[in-house]
């Protein structure tokens, strides 16, 4: 597993980069973010403008076309985002982590074929959930066969964001002879592939993103496109996939819970009661209700830097990114709860005007999908209670956590 991280940035301005991407944002996505939820376009102008500044390959290795940043750097990335979008951010979130699967555990071939054009606006994605297995992703009953020495993939998954709109997909299964449901492997699909048949994408918010069911049908893939080895999987589930999508999800929904306290304060500033000549601004429930969300919004931020700070620690030092898991899932649960209840507020404080269609509604919908989004909160608790009472989480055993 690759490991290096470009030394030059522990003297990078990440000021300088949030002020980058903000630009991105305001410019591009913000503006299209009513039709995006309206319409359930895909972001893909809004991708393309990412990528034009070489966003897209935030982690990317210089030489293979990134910029060569670090996890920091990403998550104020996503963030920034995040506030623009929720939609974009996710699509973002997740083909960030799909080319850093690829930077860890490709070969140079693979690195050469796949990351190269991501510079050019190629899309990539995570394809891994089943619905047999429901939340917990990390189980497959899917099985690829052979075919000499390449892969037929026979697969229906459940939630793959960018389903049908990807370049290449992430694919997890398991590989003949695998004796449990974790017993997976990894494949970098092409989309073009002839028997890849996406559905559609009907949700209550983050409609943009497309996340929605894809078949695989007798998908033949060349032994060349398995990424990493057979039954390596887990590996690369625990320190390729699941810590750049947490720390990239969890800001997201930072991103969220500030549009809303934002959009809200504006709002409340601005709106007078003429029969009173007082602003909303000038009730103190009001005050109050955006305080909090706040101080709430305020205790995510040094914790997203802190772990973003580890992540890139642990990956210099060649050591494994899962260590960080529990503290990555707790950050994840925290910040979609900061992000509903940002946006509850928000359309509390702006009474029936933020109930009518528009962005305090959108982000209150949008903001709902953290709450499931794999590991869902629910099931997340429950990693952290077994931890904290020294219960075994058994993710990796027949039957499940």
């Amino acid at each position: 597993m690759s490991t290096s991280i470009n030394q030059a940035n522990t003297q990078l301005n990440y000021e300088e980069l949030r002020i980058e991407v903000r630009e991105i944002v305001d410019r591009v996505i913000k503006p299209r973010a009513e039709a995006t939820d309206r319409e359930g376009i895909f972001p893909r102008e809004s991708l393309e403008s990412l990528a034009e500044s070489g966003w897209n390959g935030v982690l990317i290795p210089e030489q293979f076309g990134g910029r060569g940043l670090d996890h920091v750097a990403f998550a104020i990335a996503a963030e920034e985002i995040g506030k623009g979008c929720a939609s974009t951010s996710l699509v973002y979130v997740m083909h960030v982590g799909a080319v850093q699967t690829i930077t860890l555990y490709g070969n140079e071939d693979q690195k050469e074929r796949w990351l190269n054009p991501v510079r050019a606006g190629s899309i990539g994605t995570y394809s891994t959930s089943e619905r047999a297995s429901g939340g917990h992703w990390w189980f497959n009953f899917s099985e690829a066969s052979r075919d000499g020495e390449d892969y037929i993939l026979n697969a229906e998954k459940s939630f793959t964001t960018s389903s049908g709109q990807a370049d290449f997909y992430i694919f997890q299964t398991r590989t003949p002879g695998a004796q449990t449901p974790t017993d997976v492997s990894f494949f970098i699909v092409d989309g073009e592939l002839p028997g890849i048949k996406p559905g559609v994408w009907e949700a209550l918010g983050v409609r943009g993103n497309h996340s929605g069911p894809i078949v695989y049908e007798g998908v033949k893939v060349a032994a060349q496109d398995k990424l990493g080895t057979e039954g390596q999987g887990r590996e690369i589930l625990e320190s390729g996939v699941s810590p750049v999508y947490l720390i990239g999800l969890g800001s997201t929904w930072l991103g969220v819970a500030e549009a809303a306290l934002s959009a809200a304060t504006e709002y409340v500033k601005n709106m007078i009661h003429r029969d009173f000549n007082k602003r909303l601004a000038d009730y103190q429930i009001i005050r109050q209700q955006l305080a909090e969300v706040k101080v709430l919004i305020e205790s995510l931020k040094p914790w997203q830097i802190s772990l973003a700070k580890q992540l890139d620690e642990l990956q210099v030092q060649g050591r494994p990114l899962v260590e960080l898991l529990l503290p990555l899932v707790e950050f994840k649960i925290h910040a979609a709860e900061v992000a509903n209840k940002a946006t509850k507020a928000a359309l509390d404080v702006t009474g029936g005007y933020g109930y009518k269609k528009g962005v305090f509604e959108r982000l209150f919908r949008d903001a709902r999908a953290g709450i499931a989004m794999g590991p869902s909160n629910n099931i997340a608790r429950e990693w952290i209670g077994k931890a904290l009472v020294g219960l075994p989480l058994e993710l990796w055993h027949e039957g499940g956590d």
